[in-house]
């Protein structure tokens, strides 16, 4: 069912749909399959006299147009919304991680999933190697050294072993998953204040509703 056939009306006058900024962003991207129309590199001279999203939806801004919707999802409506949301997306400033972050934040609303922040992700101490035998699994040793020992009356020199181990998930990993979850949360709220401040949708609302804050930071807080 479009969008359209979804809105309710009171008094002949449409109510918008709220949704929060992620659920908008699914929307779009997944039900809409709107798609990003991100500017060219500055060193690309673009060809023809094409104009872009962005400069559709300044006309419409100022002439109070519709967005001509269809552009990009073949044989179907793109709704005209789901185009400004793509459009504010694509212009994901630098300081956010610009055309990078931008087609993150589109692939994941397009998959309906959050990133991945490692929940419940501990650092253990764990061999480097294991070996398997028939009498099981044991971890892997070096040679780091060799003693010599007095053994019933001789002199012997027998090798020093050790174990190498690692930490696995290395810290490393988990805090540079969290940190990629802190930018995506950073750049959502860009879009979310974008999209409210803008008044430029006509049949969707955007909430301030946003994902959770360093959900692991609630995770790791024990019950009593």
């Amino acid at each position: 069912m479009s969008m359209q056939g979804r809105i309710t009306r009171t008094s002949g006058a449409k109510v918008k749909r709220a949704l929060g900024v992620q659920a908008a962003l699914e929307w779009a991207f997944r039900v809409e399959k709107a798609q990003l129309d991100l500017p060219p590199p500055e060193d690309v001279v673009e060809e023809g006299f094409g104009f872009g999203l962005e400069y559709v939806l300044m006309q419409r801004a100022a002439l109070g147009c519709k967005v001509d919707g269809g552009r990009h999802k073949m044989g179907s409506y793109t709704h005209e919304d789901a185009e400004v949301i793509a459009a504010t997306v694509a212009g994901m400033p630098d300081r956010l991680g610009g055309k990078r972050m931008a087609i993150r934040v589109a692939e994941l609303a397009r998959a309906g999933l959050t990133p991945d922040w490692m929940p419940g992700a501990v650092p253990r101490c764990v061999p480097v190697e294991i070996k398997r035998n028939r009498h099981g699994d044991r971890a892997a040793s070096i040679v780091v050294g060799t003693e010599r020992v007095l053994i019933r009356g001789k002199w012997r020199t027998l090798e020093v072993r050790a174990c190498p181990v690692t930490f696995s998930p290395h810290p490393q990993q988990i805090d540079s998953a969290r940190r990629a979850y802190d930018e995506w949360w950073r750049a959502l709220g860009w879009v979310r204040d974008g999209l409210m401040a803008g008044r430029m949708l006509r049949e969707v609302e955007v909430t301030a509703v946003m994902p959770k804050v360093q959900p692991w930071e609630r995770s790791q807080v024990r019950r009593p």
